[in-house]
């Protein structure tokens, strides 16, 4: 699948350099880049917020770039744990996305959660910085998370109205029609992968204003399979990914317990090319 961008916002052509010199992003597992390995280092991830970053710190000399975010972490824990050290680190843009976790508990308040979300924002945007909030994707094309695709739905008008509100740039996810796709994620059928990461990078990009030389990617076809051995993949999944996932739930356990933040600190960005999503890995 080709990616286009006839649906969205037009791209106004910028030959400004962009104004940003300290980025900090705020978060969960999809703003720490899980399900994007990083190939130069075992064990960490890169992600669309290393990929900004990247293109960023490509087009200026003084660019630094911090990463707070957790996986697993709720909205309650990403407010508590992370909007203060973004704050005490000075950014000019920040980067939030937040309640994704929450909105999938069964029995959650999106409005509950939108409130959370607001008041960090109104944190957030006190300080003069460019704030980018996200939307969530639209959940249609997955059987796992289909049932909540409402909530998704009134959380993100929430937040579009918060945006609205304290003036915010929308990385509009729900759009993002490339990624409603299997071949976009993880096998862990939650998570980005590399592909799903980069066209995310590449709309934030978009919302930002900021040329680039990111291109769309195409994934592979999907695999001709038998009815039989799509069924035996599903239980491979569930054993592996579904049913840990719940039994964490069911401890109030969280993948991210016990990890810090994996770049605390803004850093200036090593601005070697990023090896582009490859269709042979997915």
């Amino acid at each position: 699948m080709a990616a286009t961008d006839e649906h969205r916002t037009p791209f106004i052509e910028n030959s400004e350099p962009h104004p940003w010199r300290r980025f900090v992003a705020l978060g969960d597992s999809f703003t720490e880049g899980i399900g994007d390995p990083d190939p130069a280092r075992p064990g960490s991830h890169l992600g669309w917020a290393d990929r900004v970053a990247d293109v960023l710190g490509s087009q200026t000399e003084d660019f630094a770039y911090a990463n707070l975010a957790v996986r697993g972490k709720l909205i309650a824990q990403i407010v508590a744990e992370q909007v203060e050290p973004a704050l005490e680190l000075s950014p000019d843009l920040i980067t939030f996305c937040a309640g994704g976790n929450d909105v999938i508990r069964p029995g959650t308040d999106p409005d509950e959660i939108s409130q959370l979300f607001e008041d960090a924002v109104v944190r957030l945007s006190s300080t003069g910085a460019t704030v980018v909030v996200f939307t969530g994707i639209d959940t249609s094309f997955t059987p796992v998370f289909r049932a909540f695709r409402g909530k998704v739905a009134i959380y993100n008008e929430n937040l579009r109205a918060i945006a609205d509100r304290y003036d915010c740039i929308v990385a509009d996810q729900w759009s993002l029609k490339e990624i409603q796709d299997p071949r976009f994620f993880d096998d862990d059928r939650l998570h980005l992968n590399a592909l799903g990461h980069h066209e995310v990078a590449r709309m934030v990009l978009r919302a930002l204003n900021v040329p680039n030389d990111l291109v769309p990617m195409q994934p592979d076809p999907f695999p001709n399979r038998t009815w039989r051995e799509a069924r035996a993949g599903d239980l491979v999944w569930a054993r592996t990914h579904l049913v840990p996932w719940v039994l964490r739930r069911l401890r109030h356990q969280s993948s991210g317990d016990n990890l810090t933040a994996k770049r605390p600190q803004p850093l200036p960005v090593v601005t070697t090319p990023l090896i582009s999503p490859s269709t042979e890995d997915d």
